[in-house]
């Protein structure tokens, strides 16, 4: 059976045969000369399929001009099928190659483990020589446990109904939302002991103990994070920074802080794609490894280059990078 086309009729293949009998009978008169030229009855895809052998050929001779098209339509660069540009899924997975290469020849490091068997009961004693007596270390805790349960309280529940009011987007990495208490540990060590500030104050300086991602489509993006910022203003939340890093060469992005105004509990929102957020995770252990300052030049070189490279295949969605950035007046914009 034929193919329903506005300009093509359905002929079976036996019909087929009869045509190209009958051509072939009149392909010369009576007096054997050769008749008027008969008219072209193959079927479309009959006929593409001969232009493409006939445009593989010209290929292999040489005769196709670059940067040109086929008879077929198919892209021609320096005489030869041009190569299709890779999708976001082939490039990302060149890169996590790219990563395993890097750690075959940066393998991680065995860190030594801490002799911990002096120290006094209660106490903390992290990488680095970071030391924390029981009485700080312990106020610290109490101080994350505080935040933790602001978030199972007040915040999650109000990040919840704001996911709520849009089917389109979702949180993504949800379940990543808490930050560790040693991590926390690590980030207010130096405003505890260098800085003089209490371990309360330091550990509510924390922009990022609780982080939450909302994902979206990238033709919804630009729109979507407009309304969700009025969304988490409509829940009480006061929103202290917002950044945007669209337009940076090795991280693509908005990131928000917020503070919830009955606590003074800081917490983190990012905004992104699909596509924006792979990358992020890809990305991660490069940024870690530069955020050690661990790395000598040659290697910090190599993880720059990698953190740029997978950046640059991120796609930046239509009017993303018209999102103003804000920093609310005595914000503290680290």
């Amino acid at each position: 059976m034929g193919i329903d086309r506005s300009d093509d009729t359905d002929v079976s293949s036996n019909e087929r045969s009869d045509h190209q009998a009958d051509r072939a009978d009149r392909s010369a008169d009576g007096d054997g000369q050769a008749g008027p030229a008969p008219a072209e009855t193959r079927y479309r895809e009959e006929y593409c399929e001969d232009l493409r052998a006939a445009e593989m050929e010209e290929r292999r001779e040489g005769r196709a001009e670059p940067g040109t098209r086929s008879r077929a339509g198919e892209p021609v660069e320096n005489g030869h099928p041009a190569k299709p540009t890779p999708s976001w899924e082939e490039k990302a997975e060149e890169s996590r190659r790219m990563w395993g290469e890097y750690k075959r020849r940066w393998p991680d490091e065995e860190r030594p483990q801490v002799d911990r068997s002096h120290d006094p009961p209660g106490s903390s004693h992290g990488d680095g020589g970071r030391f924390l007596d029981g009485a700080v270390n312990r106020r610290i805790e109490a101080e994350c446990d505080r935040i933790a349960e602001r978030e199972e309280r007040k915040i999650t529940p109000a990040l919840r109904a704001v996911e709520s009011q849009d089917p389109d987007r979702y949180l993504v990495g949800f379940e990543n939302r808490l930050k560790s208490s040693d991590r926390i540990k690590e980030k207010v060590y130096g405003m505890v002991k260098e800085l003089s500030f209490s371990p309360e104050e330091a550990v509510s300086r924390v922009p990022d103990a609780l982080r939450y991602t909302f994902g979206y489509d990238e033709a919804r993006y630009a729109r979507g994070v407009g309304m969700d910022i009025a969304r988490l203003r409509e829940q009480g939340f006061e929103l202290n920074i917002l950044k945007n890093y669209w337009s940076d060469d090795k991280y693509k992005g908005i990131n928000s802080q917020w503070i919830e105004p009955d606590t003074g509990q800081r917490f983190e929102v990012q905004f992104h794609t699909r596509i924006s957020f792979e990358a992020k995770e890809i990305t991660h252990g490069a940024y870690e490894r530069l955020r050690t300052q661990k790395a000598d030049k040659f290697e910090e070189l190599v993880l720059e280059a990698f953190e740029k490279k997978v950046t640059a295949d991120v796609p930046v969605p239509p009017g993303a990078a018209d999102v103003n950035g804000y920093i609310k007046r005595g914000a503290d914009a680290r």
